[in-house]
């Protein structure tokens, strides 16, 4: 008999891409599988020959926050009025479609993204009468422990267990409080869709309810936690290949391999406003002996201000072949792209601080493997120094050859499928 599996992603192609790894080896096993997502998804998703199913309009907002004018949220107000708007708001309406597709025709198991809070609903059954769930950790993972501090702080742990411990304790009251109105938003969500209420847990301990946890990172690039939930597993990133390659510009054999080469990006997403990364770090790095090579994430290259002389520019290019020769990654932070350097060995320079980045930006710090500017809009004078300081410090890209190490010898999406037919043998 085959084995079934729904696939719920929030729209944005942060979320979709790496959902979609999974999709494409479950398929590949022979699974039936189909992607619920926003609408402008459905050829991407098509194109892995995957079945593509459609949120409500109500549902498919994601990708529109912060393209309508609006500045980003930043800091704390990305938690409350952001995560209400981006997660909470759109959990009904995707609630009751996924009701609706499993009613007529039902899974063995949902997969979904961190920030899909339409799962919850399921949560109103027993177990034994629900599919398997399994949450796939999309970015930094946010649950309550004694040993790390609250998620959307920004805060790393302290190297001294009993201070950490006491510090940890005071925030998450601290947290709750400050929080509140996200707090109270999702609890009239879960009281809605009869799901249980979070009776004074933080936010984010709702993701532990799923029956796997499965985060796409290695374990050294996250906190250490003597209490994580028993059934948290790490399975590295899933990297998500181009449909066409990439192919180099003219000007990529003409680098100089005796300078350092800093690639600077601000993503796809978050790269409308070049004077947030790049435009600050072009003016720092001009004087130096660096080569610098830019990319728009898709945009045309004559949006760029003008370039200096030690600077090149292209909408795209073939990252495998790009970080094999950088030096520095400086970037505001997509989960996706500090991993892809990772595995490369490239140490970051980090400035983010709206959506999830201020927790990667932590993480960064934490991990030793960058330097975390603190900031959504570093000035030039931040960025030389922390380009600088990485090129003088070795033990920066030695951290990051040490992650890159466990990326590669992560399970993957293959170990992912494992550990579902196993969880599944039983029920079956």
């Amino acid at each position: 008999m085959t084995s079934s599996a729904l696939i719920c992603s929030m729209p944005a192609v942060g979320h979709v891409g790496p959902l979609l790894v999974v999709a494409a080896e479950l398929q590949r096993r022979g699974w039936d599988v189909r992607l619920l997502t926003g609408a402008r998804y459905r050829a991407m998703v098509e194109a892995t020959g995957i079945r593509f199913l459609s949120l409500p309009p109500e549902a498919d907002t994601l990708d529109d926050i912060g393209m309508d004018g609006d500045e980003r949220e930043r800091g704390l107000a990305t938690i409350n009025r952001g995560v209400e708007r981006a997660f909470v708001e759109p959990a009904a309406p995707a609630a009751s479609v996924l009701e609706r597709i499993l009613r007529d025709e039902p899974a063995d198991v949902v997969l979904h993204d961190m920030t899909f809070l339409g799962v919850q609903t399921l949560f109103a059954r027993p177990r034994s009468q629900r599919p398997l769930t399994v949450m796939c950790g999309i970015t930094a993972a946010g649950f309550s422990s004694r040993d790390a501090p609250p998620y959307g702080l920004g805060l790393t742990p302290l190297r001294q267990p009993l201070l950490n411990r006491l510090r940890n304790r005071a925030l998450g009251v601290t947290a709750k409080a400050v929080l509140r109105p996200v707090h109270r938003s999702l609890d009239r969500f879960l009281a809605d869709v009869g799901a249980p209420r979070l009776n004074g847990a933080f936010f984010m301990d709702v993701l532990s309810r799923s029956d796997l946890l499965a985060h796409f990172t290695v374990e050294e690039f996250e906190y250490p936690r003597s209490d994580a939930p028993t059934h948290l597993r790490f399975y590295g990133p899933m990297p998500t290949a181009s449909a066409r390659p990439t192919p180099a510009p003219d000007w990529f054999d003409d680098l100089d391999p005796r300078l350092p080469l800093v690639h600077v990006t601000q993503g796809t997403v978050a790269n409308t406003d070049y004077s947030e990364v790049i435009l600050p770090t072009l003016t720092a790095l001009a004087d130096l002996p660096v080569q610098v090579a830019v990319t728009t994430g898709g945009r045309p290259v004559d949006t760029l201000p003008p370039l200096p002389a030690n600077a090149f520019a292209a909408s795209y290019l073939p990252y495998d072949e790009l970080l094999a020769r950088t030096s520095v990654l400086v970037t505001n932070g997509g989960y996706g792209g500090l991993h892809h350097a990772m595995r490369h060995g490239v140490p970051i320079v980090i400035a983010g601080d709206s959506e999830d980045k201020v927790e990667t930006s932590a993480r960064v710090h934490y991990a030793g493997v960058g330097v975390n500017l603190r900031t959504g809009r570093p000035t030039p004078d931040a960025v030389r120094s922390a380009v600088q300081r990485i090129l003088a410090d070795p033990r920066y890209a030695a951290n990051a050859r040490r992650i890159g190490q466990a990326i590669a010898v992560a399970p993957g999406a293959a170990g992912l499928v494992d550990d579902v037919a196993a969880l599944l043998s039983p029920r079956s």
